[in-house]
C-alpha cells in the first residue's frame, strides 16, 4: 500500500511548505524506509502543513468498505477474514491521512477501541463483533499524525508501543492481535511548558527532525503573501520593515517564547483590515502599529528573570520605539 509512494517521495518537493530545504531531506530520508518521525518545532513553523504534503503523495488506493479499510488481498479484520463478501471503495491520498490531537484526556481505548455497548448486547460482550476500533485501525493504510503528542500520558503512549513496533495490535478482551499498517508523523513543541515527559522506551521507536522559523526574511515575505488575505495595496517596502521587527523581535534576549509565522500573517491581514476601516486603498506602518499588541502580546513570554520588571506589552512598545527611530519611521508611521 506505500510502494508507490516510495517512488513519488524522492522527487517530492513540498512547494506548501517554503524553505525548511534540510527538513525536507530528512524527512523523505525517514519514510523512505518506513520509519516513524517526529516533527520538533515550535507552533506556526509548518509542521501539520509538512504532513498533509506527504499525505498528498500517496496514491489512490482500494479498500474495503470495513471499519478497518482492509487491502482486499491482505484483509485483517474479523469481518473480512470471514470471508463475507464487501463492497470495495476508493481511497484518495489525502483521505488516507487520519489526525489525532493530543490531550491530557485522550485515553487509550480512543486509540486502540473499546467495547460497542450496543453491539454487546447484540453479539454479547466477548464476540469480536463487538469491538469498535480505535484510530491505530482506523489509520490502517494510513497516515497516523498525531499533533502535539508530548500533550499525552504515558499510559497512552505505552498503548502505541506495539503498533508502532509490531504493525499490530492485541485486543485483550478477546485475546487476538489485529494488524494494522501506517505511517506515523507526530508533533511536539519542546517549549511548551504544560506537556507530559516521553519516555525513553516510547522514544526509542522514532527519528527526530527538528524544524524551527524561517531564517530569511524573504522567505517568511513569501509564506505572508502565500497564505495570507490580501484586499488592500500594502507595499514591499513595508512588508520588508513588518518582517524585519518580527526576526528582531526573535533575537530579543528577554524573550523565552518568540512570535511564529502566523505572527507575521496576523499583522499582515489586520494592518489591511485597519487601512480598510480608516478608509485608505494602501496600508501605512501606522496600521501595522495599531493592530501590534493584539497581535503580538500573547504570542510572546518574557524570561523569569524580566517578566517581573515589565509586561510583554511594555516591551512591545519599547521594542517598537527603538524600531521606529532605528529605521526613520517618524510618528504618522511614513517611512523613507
Amino acid at each position: 500500500m506505500f510502494t508507490n509512494f516510495k517512488e513519488s517521495l524522492i522527487t517530492a518537493e513540498f512547494k506548501d511548505i517554503l524553505g525548511q530545504d534540510s527538513v525536507k531531506e530528512q524527512l523523505k530520508s525517514a519514510l523512505l524506509m518506513g520509519r516513524h518521525v517526529i516533527l520538533v518545532g515550535p507552533p506556526g513553523c509548518g509542521k501539520t502543513t509538512l504532513a498533509k504534503n506527504v499525505a498528498k503523495l500517496l496514491p489512490e488506493i482500494t479498500v474495503n468498505d470495513c471499519q478497518y479499510h482492509c487491502n482486499p488481498k491482505e484483509p485483517v479484520c474479523p469481518e473480512c477474514l470471514s470471508g463475507k463478501s464487501k463492497k470495495k471503495i476508493r481511497i484518495k491520498g489525502e483521505q488516507r491521512f487520519v489526525r489525532i490531537q493530543g490531550s491530557p484526556d485522550l485515553t487509550a481505548e480512543d486509540l486502540i477501541g473499546d467495547i460497542d455497548p450496543l453491539k454487546a448486547l447484540k453479539f454479547g460482550p466477548l464476540n469480536i463483533n463487538s469491538f469498535t476500533p480505535g484510530k491505530i485501525f482506523k489509520a490502517n493504510n494510513k497516515i497516523m499524525f498525531f499533533d502535539e503528542i508530548n500533550r499525552c500520558s504515558e499510559k497512552l503512549q505505552n498503548s502505541l508501543l506495539q503498533a508502532l513496533e509490531e504493525k499490530k495490535a492485541t485486543i485483550s478482551s478477546y485475546d487476538i492481535d489485529l494488524k494494522t499498517d501506517f505511517l506515523f508523523i507526530g508533533t511536539m513543541n519542546p517549549l511548551d511548558i504544560s506537556t507530559e515527559p516521553l519516555s525513553d522506551v516510547f522514544m526509542d521507536r522514532f527519528d527526530l527532525i527538528y524544524m524551527n522559523y524561517p531564517g530569511k526574511e524573504q522567505t517568511e515575505k513569501e509564506i505572508v503573501l502565500l497564505q495570507g488575505k490580501s484586499i488592500l495595496e500594502f507595499s514591499d517596502s513595508l512588508l520588508t520593515l513588518m518582517v524585519k521587527f518580527i526576526h528582531e523581535l526573535r533575537e530579543n534576549k528577554d524573550l523565552e517564547k518568540i512570535p511564529s509565522v502566523r505572527a507575521s500573517i496576523g499583522l499582515y491581514e489586520r494592518a489591511q483590515a485597519n487601512a480598510l476601516l480608516e478608509k485608505r486603498k494602501r496600508v501605512s506602518f501606522e496600521d501595522i502599529e495599531k493592530a501590534i499588541f493584539s497581535v503580538l502580546a500573547h504570542r510572546i513570554r518574557l524570561k523569569p528573570s524580566v517578566k517581573y520588571l515589565q509586561s510583554a506589552e511594555e516591551l512591545l512598545k519599547q521594542e517598537l520605539k527603538r524600531f521606529k527611530t532605528e529605521n526613520n519611521i517618524n510618528e504618522a508611521g511614513d517611512i523613507p
